[in-house]
C-alpha cells in the first residue's frame, strides 16, 4: 500500500523510513517549514541509530497544500495542539477509502480524526518506540534494530481485511505491532506509560535509563500508576496491563529498550517548545474529576511542568532591568520631594 505520513517529526520519519525501507512507497507532509525546506535541501533526511552511522536518506516531503498524493493509508504523528490546524490545511487530499493510524502522545487526537474519518477507518495505537530529533532534517532511531513495539486497535473493536494488511506491513517494517480489540483501553496503556515517564524524566533532564536506576523510581511510578488506574476504573475504561505490569512494562522499557532515551516531552521543554502534558497528565486528572476523583500527584506534575515551561521562555534579564528601572524611578521620585521639603 501506499503511506503518507502527516507529521515528519521524529516518530514519523521513523515509522515511514522504517516503511520506506522495507520496501513501500512512502510520502511525508509536514507544515513546519524548517523542517521541509531542510530535508528538501540536503535532499533527504540524515538517519542515525543511538547517534551512531549517521546517513542520509532520500525521502519526499511537502507542505499540505502542494500535495497531490493519493495514499492507502494516512500515519499521523503531530503535537496534540497542532493537530486540529494540521487536519483542516490536509483535508483536501483525504478520500473516503482511506484509513489513518495514529500512535500519538496523550489523548484528544481520536475525536478530531473522527470529524473526518468513520470509526471503522480509524486505527489508534500507542508506540514504545524512542526517536529524537537532533535539528531540522536530522533524526536518531534509539536502540537496536527491531526495538520498540507498539499496540494498535480499530476503534470499532472488530479489525477488518484493511487493519490486518496495515499490521502486517507494520510488521515487515520491524515496528513490532500487537493487534487488540481493546480501543480506549490500548490509548490509555500509553498515556500512563507517558505519564510517569515522560513528567519526571523532563522535570530532572535525565534519560530513562538513569530515571530507573533511582532508588525511588518505583514508588515515585507506582504512586502515577495507581492514580491513573483509580481514574480508569471510575471511567469504566479496562487497561491492558495490571497495575503490576504497567510498572514492568515501564521498568523494561527504561531498562532495556530505551535506556538512552529523552522522552519527547523533554526534548520540547530543552527547545522551548510547549509540551503535551495537558494531555498527558492533565487528562488522567481532568478525566477524573468527571468520576468525582482527584489524582493530584497527576495534577501536581503538570503545573510543575508549566512552570518549568514558564521559567524557560521568561525575560529574566528583562524582568531585572525592570525591577531596577523601578527602583530608579522611586529613588528619584523620593529625592523630589525631599529636595521640596
Amino acid at each position: 500500500m501506499k503511506y503518507t505520513v502527516l507529521g515528519a517529526g521524529a516518530m514519523g520519519l521513523r515509522y515511514g523510513v522504517l516503511l520506506q525501507e522495507a520496501g513501500f512507497d512512502v510520502d511525508f507532509v509536514d507544515t513546519w517549514e524548517d523542517q521541509v525546506e531542510t530535508i528538501r535541501q540536503q535532499k533527504g533526511v540524515y538517519v542515525s541509530r543511538d547517534g551512531q552511522n549517521r546517513h542520509l536518506v532520500p525521502v519526499n516531503v511537502y507542505y499540505p497544500e502542494e500535495y497531490k498524493g493519493d495514499p492507502d493509508v494516512l500515519i499521523v504523528f503531530t503535537k496534540q495542539y497542532q493537530l486540529d490546524d494540521f487536519l483542516k490545511r490536509s483535508a483536501r487530499f483525504f478520500n473516503d477509502k482511506q484509513y489513518v493510524v495514529t500512535c500519538m502522545n496523550g489523548m484528544g487526537h481520536i475525536e478530531k480524526l473522527n470529524q473526518y474519518f468513520p470509526k471503522e477507518r480509524v486505527l489508534g495505537g500507542t508506540a514504545l518506540i524512542g526517536t529524537v530529533l537532533n535539528k531540522a532534517g536530522d533524526v536518531d532511531f534509539i536502540g537496536p534494530k527491531g526495538a520498540g513495539s507498539m499496540n494498535v486497535a480499530n476503534e470499532t473493536e472488530k479489525p477488518d481485511q484493511m487493519t490486518h494488511q496495515i499490521v502486517d506491513e507494520f510488521t515487515q517494517a520491524g515496528l513490532n505491532p500487537n493487534l487488540t480489540t481493546n480501543f480506549l483501553g490500548t490509548l490509555m496503556a500509553k498515556v500512563i506509560f507517558n505519564s510517569v515517564i515522560n513528567t519526571l524524566c523532563t522535570m530532572f533532564k535525565i534519560r530513562m535509563g538513569e530515571y530507573i536506576q533511582s532508588p525511588v523510581a518505583k514508588k515515585l511510578g507506582v504512586q502515577l500508576i495507581d492514580e491513573a488506574f483509580d481514574v480508569c476504573e471510575r471511567a469504566g475504561i479496562t487497561l491492558l496491563n495490571t497495575r503490576e505490569e504497567e510498572w514492568q512494562t515501564v521498568s523494561y522499557v527504561s531498562r532495556v529498550s530505551n535506556p538512552l532515551h529523552f522522552p519527547s516531552m523533554y526534548q520540547d521543554i530543552s527547545k522551548n517548545r510547549q509540551t503535551e502534558v495537558d494531555y498527558i497528565n492533565g487528562y488522567i486528572y481532568d478525566l477524573g474529576l468527571k468520576y468525582h476523583y482527584e489524582a493530584k500527584t497527576h495534577d501536581f506534575l503538570r503545573n510543575l511542568v508549566h512552570l518549568a515551561e514558564f521559567s524557560g521562555t521568561f525575560d529574566v534579564d528583562g524582568y531585572i532591568q525592570s525591577v531596577l528601572d523601578e527602583d530608579k524611578k522611586q529613588a528619584a521620585k523620593q529625592a523630589t520631594v525631599q529636595a521640596k521639603a
